[in-house]
Protein backbone atom coordinates (compact mmCIF):
# COMPACT_ATOMS: atom_id res chain seq x y z
CA UNK A 1 0.00 0.00 0.00
CA UNK A 2 1.41 3.61 -0.60
CA UNK A 3 -0.16 6.70 0.55
CA UNK A 4 1.26 10.07 -0.30
CA UNK A 5 0.45 11.77 2.66
CA UNK A 6 3.04 9.79 4.43
CA UNK A 7 6.92 10.39 5.03
CA UNK A 8 8.92 6.85 5.22
CA UNK A 9 12.00 6.83 7.08
CA UNK A 10 14.65 5.30 4.65
CA UNK A 11 14.86 1.83 4.36
CA UNK A 12 17.93 0.06 6.75
CA UNK A 13 19.10 -3.72 6.93
CA UNK A 14 17.87 -4.11 10.36
CA UNK A 15 20.32 -7.11 10.85
CA UNK A 16 23.26 -4.90 10.04
CA UNK A 17 22.30 -2.14 13.03
CA UNK A 18 24.47 -2.26 15.96
CA UNK A 19 23.00 -3.68 19.51
CA UNK A 20 22.70 -1.75 22.06
CA UNK A 21 24.73 -1.81 25.49
CA UNK A 22 22.35 -0.73 27.74
CA UNK A 23 20.52 -3.60 26.78
CA UNK A 24 23.41 -5.99 28.38
CA UNK A 25 21.92 -4.23 32.11
CA UNK A 26 20.10 -7.46 33.09
CA UNK A 27 17.75 -5.04 34.99
CA UNK A 28 17.12 -3.62 31.56
CA UNK A 29 16.81 -7.20 29.87
CA UNK A 30 14.63 -8.57 32.42
CA UNK A 31 14.02 -12.77 33.41
CA UNK A 32 12.34 -15.49 31.49
CA UNK A 33 9.01 -16.11 32.28
CA UNK A 34 8.61 -19.23 33.93
CA UNK A 35 6.98 -22.40 32.27
CA UNK A 36 4.30 -22.93 34.59
CA UNK A 37 3.03 -19.32 33.19
CA UNK A 38 3.48 -20.42 29.79
CA UNK A 39 0.56 -23.31 29.57
CA UNK A 40 -2.64 -23.24 28.03
CA UNK A 41 -4.18 -22.78 31.00
CA UNK A 42 -2.31 -19.90 32.87
CA UNK A 43 -2.24 -18.14 29.93
CA UNK A 44 -6.25 -18.08 29.27
CA UNK A 45 -6.35 -17.31 33.31
CA UNK A 46 -3.64 -14.02 32.44
CA UNK A 47 -6.26 -12.42 30.19
CA UNK A 48 -8.81 -12.85 32.90
CA UNK A 49 -7.04 -11.01 35.53
CA UNK A 50 -6.73 -6.98 35.74
CA UNK A 51 -3.04 -6.64 36.85
CA UNK A 52 -1.25 -3.42 36.67
CA UNK A 53 1.43 -3.86 34.16
CA UNK A 54 3.56 -1.35 32.05
CA UNK A 55 3.73 -1.70 28.30
CA UNK A 56 7.05 -1.07 26.85
CA UNK A 57 6.59 0.11 23.12
CA UNK A 58 3.20 1.66 21.87
CA UNK A 59 5.01 2.95 18.48
CA UNK A 60 7.54 2.66 15.88
CA UNK A 61 10.54 4.42 17.07
CA UNK A 62 11.95 5.04 13.39
CA UNK A 63 11.56 8.63 12.57
CA UNK A 64 8.39 9.26 10.26
CA UNK A 65 5.60 12.19 9.93
CA UNK A 66 2.12 11.04 9.85
CA UNK A 67 -0.64 14.01 7.71
CA UNK A 68 -4.25 12.75 9.07
CA UNK A 69 -4.83 10.30 11.23
CA UNK A 70 -3.33 6.71 11.66
CA UNK A 71 -5.18 3.62 9.31
CA UNK A 72 -6.74 1.50 11.94
CA UNK A 73 -5.79 -2.88 11.61
CA UNK A 74 -5.42 -6.02 13.65
CA UNK A 75 -3.64 -8.24 14.02
CA UNK A 76 -4.18 -12.20 15.30
CA UNK A 77 -1.30 -13.38 17.62
CA UNK A 78 -1.96 -17.23 17.48
CA UNK A 79 -1.02 -18.97 20.11
CA UNK A 80 -0.77 -22.51 18.71
CA UNK A 81 -1.33 -25.56 21.39
CA UNK A 82 0.72 -28.26 21.20
CA UNK A 83 1.28 -31.93 22.87
CA UNK A 84 5.28 -30.36 24.31
CA UNK A 85 4.21 -26.60 24.55
CA UNK A 86 2.30 -23.32 23.62
CA UNK A 87 4.10 -22.06 20.06
CA UNK A 88 3.31 -18.60 18.24
CA UNK A 89 2.53 -18.70 14.21
CA UNK A 90 4.23 -16.61 12.55
CA UNK A 91 4.12 -15.50 8.83
CA UNK A 92 6.66 -14.22 6.19
CA UNK A 93 5.50 -11.70 4.09
CA UNK A 94 5.35 -11.78 0.37
CA UNK A 95 8.42 -9.74 -0.81
CA UNK A 96 6.66 -7.55 -3.38
CA UNK A 97 4.04 -5.70 -0.91
CA UNK A 98 4.27 -2.28 -0.56
CA UNK A 99 4.27 -2.32 3.34
CA UNK A 100 6.95 -4.41 5.16
CA UNK A 101 7.69 -6.42 2.18
CA UNK A 102 9.72 -9.72 3.15
CA UNK A 103 8.84 -9.06 6.76
CA UNK A 104 8.40 -11.62 9.63
CA UNK A 105 4.54 -10.36 10.88
CA UNK A 106 1.27 -11.78 12.29
CA UNK A 107 -1.31 -12.52 9.73
CA UNK A 108 -3.56 -9.88 9.81
CA UNK A 109 -4.63 -6.07 8.43
CA UNK A 110 -6.88 -3.08 8.00
CA UNK A 111 -9.98 -2.65 8.93
CA UNK A 112 -13.09 -2.92 6.68
CA UNK A 113 -16.10 -1.23 7.41
CA UNK A 114 -18.47 -4.79 7.96
CA UNK A 115 -15.66 -5.93 10.68
CA UNK A 116 -17.69 -5.47 14.11
CA UNK A 117 -14.41 -5.19 16.11
CA UNK A 118 -10.76 -5.83 16.32
CA UNK A 119 -10.74 -9.51 17.01
CA UNK A 120 -13.37 -9.90 13.84
CA UNK A 121 -10.61 -8.00 11.89
CA UNK A 122 -7.53 -10.28 13.06
CA UNK A 123 -9.36 -13.35 12.36
CA UNK A 124 -10.66 -12.16 9.07
CA UNK A 125 -7.39 -11.20 7.76
CA UNK A 126 -5.91 -14.83 9.20
CA UNK A 127 -8.49 -16.81 7.50
CA UNK A 128 -7.57 -15.13 3.93
CA UNK A 129 -3.80 -15.13 4.37
CA UNK A 130 -3.53 -17.95 5.67
CA UNK A 131 -6.55 -20.54 5.44
CA UNK A 132 -6.65 -20.44 9.17
CA UNK A 133 -10.32 -20.59 10.71
CA UNK A 134 -11.92 -18.29 12.46
CA UNK A 135 -14.05 -21.53 14.12
CA UNK A 136 -10.94 -22.90 15.22
CA UNK A 137 -9.75 -19.73 17.10
CA UNK A 138 -10.59 -18.76 21.29
CA UNK A 139 -9.65 -15.24 21.36
CA UNK A 140 -8.99 -14.64 24.59
CA UNK A 141 -7.89 -10.94 24.88
CA UNK A 142 -6.01 -8.04 23.34
CA UNK A 143 -2.71 -6.08 24.09
CA UNK A 144 -2.68 -2.52 23.71
CA UNK A 145 -2.74 -0.70 20.28
CA UNK A 146 0.56 -0.21 18.08
CA UNK A 147 1.36 2.70 15.81
CA UNK A 148 3.77 1.45 13.35
CA UNK A 149 6.27 3.45 10.91
CA UNK A 150 3.94 2.89 8.02
CA UNK A 151 0.82 4.95 9.61
CA UNK A 152 -1.30 1.80 10.68
CA UNK A 153 -2.39 1.44 14.56
CA UNK A 154 -2.52 -1.87 14.97
CA UNK A 155 -4.60 -3.97 17.64
CA UNK A 156 -3.18 -7.19 18.07
CA UNK A 157 -5.49 -9.83 18.69
CA UNK A 158 -4.37 -13.21 20.86
CA UNK A 159 -5.86 -16.34 20.01
CA UNK A 160 -5.84 -20.10 21.15
CA UNK A 161 -5.72 -22.66 18.57
CA UNK A 162 -6.11 -26.28 20.15
CA UNK A 163 -5.95 -28.58 17.11
CA UNK A 164 -3.66 -28.67 13.82
CA UNK A 165 -5.40 -27.23 11.20
CA UNK A 166 -3.90 -27.37 7.42
CA UNK A 167 -2.95 -24.05 6.33
CA UNK A 168 -3.31 -22.69 2.70
CA UNK A 169 -1.26 -19.57 2.56
CA UNK A 170 -2.50 -16.55 -0.10
CA UNK A 171 0.96 -16.75 -1.71
CA UNK A 172 -0.06 -12.75 -3.16
CA UNK A 173 0.34 -11.89 0.77
CA UNK A 174 2.64 -14.66 2.38
CA UNK A 175 5.49 -16.81 1.52
CA UNK A 176 5.58 -19.24 4.35
CA UNK A 177 3.86 -19.86 7.95
CA UNK A 178 6.24 -20.95 10.59
CA UNK A 179 6.37 -21.74 14.53
CA UNK A 180 8.53 -20.75 17.55
CA UNK A 181 8.28 -21.93 20.72
CA UNK A 182 6.81 -19.05 23.17
CA UNK A 183 9.10 -20.20 25.80
CA UNK A 184 11.82 -18.93 23.32
CA UNK A 185 10.19 -15.72 22.70
CA UNK A 186 9.14 -14.89 26.22
CA UNK A 187 13.11 -15.23 27.53
CA UNK A 188 14.76 -12.14 27.17
CA UNK A 189 17.74 -14.03 26.68
CA UNK A 190 17.19 -14.26 23.51
CA UNK A 191 15.72 -10.86 22.82
CA UNK A 192 18.29 -8.24 20.85
CA UNK A 193 17.80 -3.95 21.41
CA UNK A 194 19.45 -2.53 18.22
CA UNK A 195 20.46 1.07 18.42
CA UNK A 196 20.10 3.11 15.10
CA UNK A 197 21.08 6.82 15.11
CA UNK A 198 19.69 8.71 12.25
CA UNK A 199 21.64 12.60 12.10
CA UNK A 200 21.80 13.64 16.02
CA UNK A 201 18.90 11.30 16.68
CA UNK A 202 19.00 7.68 18.12
CA UNK A 203 16.02 5.33 18.23
CA UNK A 204 16.34 1.67 19.20
CA UNK A 205 14.15 -1.49 18.12
CA UNK A 206 13.86 -5.13 19.07
CA UNK A 207 15.14 -8.31 17.71
CA UNK A 208 14.34 -11.90 18.49
CA UNK A 209 16.70 -14.25 16.06
CA UNK A 210 14.95 -17.43 15.60
CA UNK A 211 17.16 -20.15 14.30
CA UNK A 212 15.74 -23.81 13.56
CA UNK A 213 14.84 -25.90 10.39
CA UNK A 214 12.22 -25.51 7.91
CA UNK A 215 9.31 -27.07 7.88
CA UNK A 216 6.75 -24.27 7.52
CA UNK A 217 3.59 -24.08 4.65
CA UNK A 218 5.82 -23.01 1.58
CA UNK A 219 9.80 -24.23 3.43
CA UNK A 220 11.30 -27.59 3.01
CA UNK A 221 11.89 -29.33 6.06
CA UNK A 222 15.27 -29.81 5.69
CA UNK A 223 16.26 -25.86 5.27
CA UNK A 224 17.79 -24.08 8.18
CA UNK A 225 18.21 -20.34 8.64
CA UNK A 226 17.64 -17.88 10.85
CA UNK A 227 14.67 -15.58 10.86
CA UNK A 228 14.92 -12.31 11.74
CA UNK A 229 12.12 -11.22 13.73
CA UNK A 230 12.05 -7.68 14.49
CA UNK A 231 10.30 -4.22 13.83
CA UNK A 232 6.50 -4.02 15.17
CA UNK A 233 6.19 -7.85 15.42
CA UNK A 234 9.15 -8.29 17.96
CA UNK A 235 7.61 -4.84 19.62
CA UNK A 236 4.20 -6.87 20.11
CA UNK A 237 5.81 -10.03 21.49
CA UNK A 238 8.16 -7.62 23.87
CA UNK A 239 4.44 -6.34 25.31
CA UNK A 240 3.49 -9.39 25.26
CA UNK A 241 6.53 -10.78 27.78
CA UNK A 242 5.61 -7.65 29.73
CA UNK A 243 2.36 -8.48 30.54
CA UNK A 244 2.64 -12.25 31.33
CA UNK A 245 5.37 -11.37 33.37
CA UNK A 246 3.34 -9.05 35.55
Amino acid sequence: MTDATMTRAPLLDPEAVPFDPAFDDPVVRGVAIAADRLTPTALRQRFTVSRPWQHELRNDPRLFNLVGDPRRAAVLVPLMVRTDAVHVLLTQRAAHLSDHAGQISFPGGRVETADVDAAATALREAEEEIGLPHSTVQVVGALPEYLTATGYEVTPVVGMIERAVPLTLDESEVTEVFEVPLAFLMDPANHQRRLVTVGAVARTFYAMPYAAAGGGVGTPAAVQRTRFIWGATAAILRNLYHFLRA
